[in-house]
């Protein structure tokens, strides 16, 4: 069963590697880079023949797994407008100070450029000891502040209240209970809840 949230990921992620031709993934969260990545997500195998066609480039803020560029989201190491996209999936909850990560991708990206940006609201704790804590969760109201000075937003909600109360809980993995949850919030109208797992956000500068 196809998520909306999913395929609004796909179309956006699409339209990034398509028309923009250096794409810098903050945090590697895109998951498609075997070698300069820590994971590495074989349903997001159909990206890879888009980025063949790009400078694509992980950014991450220790050298363990390899990434192209060692930076720190808080002082990108780029100049003003000089990057053409950015992707920031599942990161700015993980970051000390996610208004001046914000204000940095904002700065480094170009006129026109492209920012994809995945966070958690209701969801579970997701440290990794030794890499990165876990400090921030984040509402709809939080994404309006954060990215204002954008020319163009697109948020979209990712799961219905009933989805994401199921996949806190112990038969979160179950696809079948996640699957009838799903439905459950389409038929309640629950689907357009506040009360969701996180957002993802397309942004244009």
């Amino acid at each position: 069963m196809t998520r909306p949230w999913d395929t609004f990921f796909k179309e956006r992620i699409t339209r990034i590697l398509k028309e923009k031709e250096t794409v810098i993934d903050i945090g590697g969260g895109l998951r498609v880079a075997k070698d300069k990545n820590n994971r590495y997500d074989k349903k997001r195998a159909w990206a890879l023949p888009l980025l063949e066609g790009v400078d694509y480039k992980v950014l991450d803020p220790v050298p363990d797994y390899n990434p192209d560029i060692v930076g720190d989201i808080h002082n990108l190491p780029f100049e003003d407008d000089s990057v053409d996209a950015l992707l920031c999936i599942a990161v700015l909850e993980h970051v000390e100070n996610p208004i001046q990560a914000a204000k940095e991708m904002y700065r480094v990206l170009k006129p026109g450029g492209y920012l994809f940006v995945y966070v958690p609201f209701l969801y579970y704790y997701h440290a990794e000891k030794g890499y990165y804590g876990d400090y921030w969760r984040f509402t709809k109201d939080t994404l309006d502040v954060l990215f204002r000075d954008f020319s163009e937003k697109e948020i979209v909600s990712v799961r219905g209240a009933l989805e994401t109360w199921v996949k806190l809980g112990p038969l979160g993995r179950s696809a079948f209970i996640c699957g009838l949850a799903h439905m459950l919030d389409k038929l309640t109208g629950k689907i357009q809840s506040a009360q969701t797992s996180g957002y993802n956000v397309f942004l244009v500068k």
